[in-house]
């Protein structure tokens, strides 16, 4: 062997890929030491979210990272192979073509699914504990759908519409859930009716989940109620067939869909090792993790068998048991060539998570004599966060955003633990904020403009005074007959104060001068508003020409005043300002109220009143058409409900006056 260490990695699973990162970061200055990750694909796989995959939750990519991202820039040589024997003596991993020889190998190749010798089991039903299995098995519920759709013996499309899941653990648990939310869009998408689909969850045990709690495994067991989901318990399985399967004296199921999710045992390559092994094909260790059997040979994840001391069962087979002790196997590697004092292993876990579909789950967490208990939002909420810190360690914000993008974001039929509120599939939440601040703008400008409604309904400033087709010229007119007013009162209160100055001189001249204020004030408003009315958008003069006569025509009088109709709108304006105002806010009927926030600024637009702060309320408005109160809004809850009644209007039914 050369003068180099050289450290194997065999598997790429949760503990092999953070053992592989951890001994790189601490040996990233020591170019004497080698280290290689040998496994069959060229990706990671979150064995965990496979259900999700196979349900049809996320897409196929979302559940595995390329290694080659995961280790770049890192000091870890990536080897795609499968290892078919292991030479502890001499120290060499080989395969059919080649050969791998190392002074320090963790083994970390994971486990696969046992089927207890059931007859059939292994040949007639589906895995879930690969990519490819999760794959597969998605494509194989799609198929029995298309095929059920076009079957008319009814015992054959049964069969095909008939989905059992054997094992009530964690696995088996979050998939029959899965499956329990993907049939309404199955059945919707392939014309079937749900009656017709039967899923079923069976285990050997009394009860599901049980590892926890009875108050957690009732809540689980209600949520797969109300998903139509049977639970049969106590029913040991005999045979898997075909077309069936055999539950013991509980009868038969005919289904040709079976889904093993009933345990796991190690790897064919740990089976086939020379190597001391306990609890289907785990290998045994020291509290240092190394093998009983070679010093130089560890162990992480679920090859471990270890019991740690005052324990009665090995570390379980769970993601936090392969980070507990990759982490510790990466510091006793570090130890065996820097030299220093290893440590043992000394796990305390925090607890378990089970999701049932997208959008609950129960939860099991804390430390040993302080656990408590999680249901719904806040247990899913908790395990996308664990989640993310693991995802962060692997590959950092890369994979935490994409993560965010498949659970939260790109999530379809609201399988998410906040429904569809961000969901891209709506309308971007981007636009809440708009919707917010257009909403209020209307709302401000009504209710400044609503108590001079109430207070006189004849007092019009939201229509052009009717000699107002040169606004220029009335502010002119109106500035010269204010100003003429004012000399005119002046005279007269001077003549008034001459010919009383003995009588009270000096309260006329307060009257006087009170009268000449109001009237400037009277010429400056006018000067103003018809300087306003010049300085605002441009109105091309054929939409002038079509205002001017539709005004003249219903709101001006032959005597230069308004019309009852002009009061009318007026006060018809205001009071859609707050309403559209108050709709946007809350989000309730956004689609129309935006068509309505658009129409009036295009009324006020086209009066010629419009300032140019009405362009950002016309494009605000058009932006929101789209539906953004299906965002943190009403709408998110009262249109679903409209439109199932909508849908139910036979001459809707017939001409088809409805969207999915």
């Amino acid at each position: 062997m050369s003068g180099k260490k050289k450290i194997v990695l065999l598997g790429g699973g949760y503990g092999g890929i953070l053992t592989a990162k951890k001994l790189a970061n601490k040996l990233k200055k020591d170019s004497n030491v080698e280290i290689t990750l040998i496994d069959r694909n060229p990706y990671h796989t979150m064995l965990t979210e496979l259900h999700e995959v196979a349900a049809g939750r996320v897409s196929e990519d979302s559940i595995r990272i390329d290694l080659k991202k995961v280790f770049a820039k890192r000091r870890v040589d990536v080897v795609l192979d499968e290892i078919t024997n292991i030479d502890f003596d001499s120290r060499i991993l080989r395969s059919e073509k080649n050969s791998y020889e190392y002074d320090y190998l963790v083994i970390g190749t994971g486990s696969k699914p046992t089927f207890f010798g059931i007859t059939g089991a292994k040949e007639f039903s589906h895995q879930l504990w690969s990519y490819d299995d999760a794959v597969n098995l998605k494509e194989h519920i799609l198929d029995m759908f298309r095929k059920a759709v076009k079957e008319t013996d009814k015992k054959k499309r049964q069969r095909m519409l008939t989905f059992v899941v054997v094992g009530g653990g964690f696995t088996g648990i979050e998939m029959i859930g899965e499956l329990g939310e993907w049939k309404n869009r199955l059945c919707k998408d392939f014309d079937i009716d749900k009656k017709e689909v039967s899923l079923y969850v069976v285990d050997a045990l009394p009860k599901i989940l049980p590892i926890f709690p009875d108050k957690l495994i009732n809540k689980a067991e209600r949520r797969l109620k109300k998903l139509d989901i049977q639970i049969i318990t106590s029913a040991r399985i005999t045979e898997v067939a075909k077309d069936s399967v055999t539950l013991g004296d509980k009868g038969s199921i005919d289904t040709n869909t079976v889904i093993w999710a009933a345990g796991v045992e190690g790897s064919d390559v740990v089976g086939d090792m020379n190597i001391n092994q306990e609890g289907r094909k785990r290998v045994v260790t020291n509290e240092k993790l190394q093998s009983v059997d070679h010093k130089n040979v560890y162990v992480v994840g679920d090859n471990i068998f270890y019991v740690p001391e005052g324990e009665e069962r090995p570390v379980p087979q769970m993601v936090e048991n392969a980070e507990h002790s990759a982490k510790l196997v990466a510091h006793n590697i570090y130890t065996d060539i820097k030299g220093g004092e290893k440590k043992a292993y000394k796990p305390a876990f925090h607890g378990a998570m089970v999701c049932i579909g997208g959008r609950y789950g129960v939860a099991h967490l804390g430390a040993p004599g302080k656990f408590f208990t999680l249901s719904g939002f806040f247990a899913m909420f908790v395990k996308h966060f664990i989640n993310l810190v693991y995802f962060f360690q692997v590959a950092g914000f890369n994979k935490c955003w994409s993560y965010l993008m498949h659970e939260i974001f790109h999530i379809k039929d609201k399988r998410s633990l906040v429904g569809g509120h961000f969901a891209k599939s709506s309308p971007n939440f981007w636009l809440v904020p708009l919707r917010l601040l257009v909403g209020y703008k209307w709302l401000a400008q009504g209710l400044e403009k609503l108590p001079k409604i109430i207070k006189d309904p004849s007092h019009i400033f939201l229509i052009p005074p009717p000699a107002a087709a040169d606004a220029t010229s009335a502010a002119s007119t109106a500035a010269q007959q204010g100003a003429e007013t004012v000399a005119q009162v002046a005279a007269d209160v001077t003549s008034v104060a001459s010919a009383t100055a003995a009588q009270g001189a000096s309260a006329v001249s307060q009257a006087a001068a009170a009268t000449v204020a109001d009237a400037t004030s009277a010429a400056t408003a006018a000067a103003d508003t018809a300087s306003n009315v010049a300085a605002g958008l441009p109105v091309p003069e054929f939409i002038q020409e079509i205002v001017g006569w539709s005004m003249e025509t219903f709101f001006y009088t032959s005597d230069g005043g308004y019309t009852v109709l002009a009061e009318i709108f007026q006060a018809g304006m205001v009071i859609a300002e707050v309403i559209v105002g108050i709709l946007l806010i809350i989000g309730l009927f956004t689609a129309v109220s935006s068509i309505v926030s658009v129409a009036i600024g295009m009324m006020v637009w086209s009066s010629g009143m419009a300032s140019y702060e009405m362009l950002w309320y016309l494009g605000g408005g058009i932006a929101l058409i789209g539906g953004s109160g299906s965002v943190f809004g009403l709408d998110y809850y009262v249109l679903p409900l409209l439109k199932k009644l909508w849908k139910k209007i036979g001459i809707v039914k017939k001409y088809y006056l409805y969207t999915d």
